[in-house]
């Protein structure tokens, strides 16, 4: 079970990543090249991590075949950890109260997504 429990989770933070890495390029490709303000497209960025880490929890949960809420929360607690570290450390903002309620959210999120994932796996 732990031999594959924790390759599940860093498998479903690579999908986590990837799609939000793929959508911010999109994202700032819109910025760069119209009239849309960040401000404007704020909910969207949103909407797009809860729909990543929905899809790495599922992935986690579907791969670990077990506990996929745990997979799920563990893999949105690494992706968080990474977003604060990258906002601390880059741009030298602290935490806010705002942000620890979309970190609540994410990790909600990716636990649902690790649940449906482990009863979607097959059994093998």
């Amino acid at each position: 079970m732990a031999h594959r429990f924790f390759p599940a989770v860093f498998i479903g933070l690579s999908f986590a990543l990837g799609i939000a890495l793929v959508a911010a390029a999109i994202i700032a490709t819109l910025l760069s090249m119209t009239t849309l303000t960040e401000q404007s497209i704020g909910w969207v960025m949103i909407a797009i991590a809860f729909l990543a880490l929905f899809i790495g929890g599922f992935v986690a949960g579907g791969k670990a075949k077990t506990k996929g809420w745990l997979a799920g929360c563990l893999c949105a607690a690494m992706f968080c950890l990474l977003a604060s570290a990258i906002s601390y450390l880059g741009y030298n903002e602290a935490l806010t109260l705002k942000q620890v309620i979309l970190f609540a959210s994410y990790g909600g999120i990716a636990a649902l997504g690790g649940v449906i994932g482990v009863n979607l796996s097959s059994e093998t």
